[in-house]
């Protein structure tokens, strides 16, 4: 197996949203605001190649929205997912599956593709199978108050028109070298995939740990819709990877790919810091 960091650009969220309780002053010295109190954050996917598949993990913001929506999200060094694969070697039409960890736009923007005329939508994978939890699929179709505004059915209804889509019930092994677990308290039904990669496991962390900066216990995003179900989620994780060595890799940490973990006297903390690449050079 080989893995591709796939970077298709960078938007920013208030900082204040995205670290929750902690005040300002102790996560501005670990992951910096601009004058905004708006932090950037990367939009990174996965691509995992194995014998004949060509699984990809995530698929940005994409461009389907209007101007106006993209003016609240400050996008940069935005990169089509055809762009960002093509400098890997591969094309749209070799991805064999997709995994959408959930349904928040910022996940699954370029799922789907507009024509040039914006008038209808298709599938960007013309040859792949797309997985979802059932629960998140629900959820997304049915929102509440609070995830209403993340949710656009282009991103993912003509999935399933296009009998593309297939769904997640339980915590699956995918493939003999990946396996989906679900966690509930970002969102129902979040899927993060756990990757056996040169006798590790690379984690694909989505909104479970957005960034290396969210490891401490405290830091939870204020976008989780049960924040104590995310602290219980995460401190098993935690305890898990600490134990098993595992890779952490992340969606949306702009300064830092994944991390290694290690335990101290102030609890579990990262070690390594560093890209994928680096990690297993």
């Amino acid at each position: 197996m080989e893995l591709y960091s796939i970077n298709t650009g960078n938007f920013k969220l208030d900082g204040g949203a995205m670290f929750g309780v902690v005040p300002k002053v102790m996560w501005q010295k670990v992951y910096p605001a601009d004058e905004n109190n708006l932090c950037t954050w990367s939009l990174r996917c996965l691509l995992a190649v194995f014998d004949d598949r060509r699984i990809l993990i995530d698929c940005g913001i994409g461009n389907k929205q209007d101007e106006k929506f993209f003016k609240h999200y400050h996008l940069s060094e935005q990169k089509s997912l055809s762009s960002a694969l093509e400098e890997k070697g591969f094309s749209l039409a070799s991805i064999t599956d997709v995994i959408l960890t959930h349904l928040h736009f910022d996940h699954c923007g370029e799922a789907v593709s507009i024509n040039d005329e914006r008038t209808t939508y298709s599938p960007t994978f013309k040859n792949a199978t797309y997985w979802v939890s059932k629960s998140q699929w629900e959820l997304a179709n049915n929102p509440n108050q609070r995830e209403k505004a993340s949710y656009f059915k282009e991103n993912f209804i003509p999935l399933l028109e296009n009998n593309q889509l297939k769904f997640i019930e339980n915590n699956t092994l995918l493939y003999p070298s990946i396996e989906l677990r679900i966690f509930n308290g970002h969102t129902s039904g979040q899927l993060i995939p756990f990757i056996k990669y040169r006798e590790t496991t690379v984690v694909y962390m989505a909104d479970l740990i957005p960034a290396a900066a969210h490891i401490p216990l405290p830091y939870i995003i204020s976008y989780d819709t049960q924040p104590l179900v995310s602290l219980k989620e995460k401190e098993s994780f935690l305890n898990e990877a600490v134990k098993n060595k595992y890779v952490l890799f992340f969606e949306h940490d702009y300064y830092n790919e994944c991390c290694d973990l290690i335990e101290t006297e102030k609890g579990i903390r990262p070690k390594t810091l560093c890209s994928l690449m680096e990690y297993f050079k």
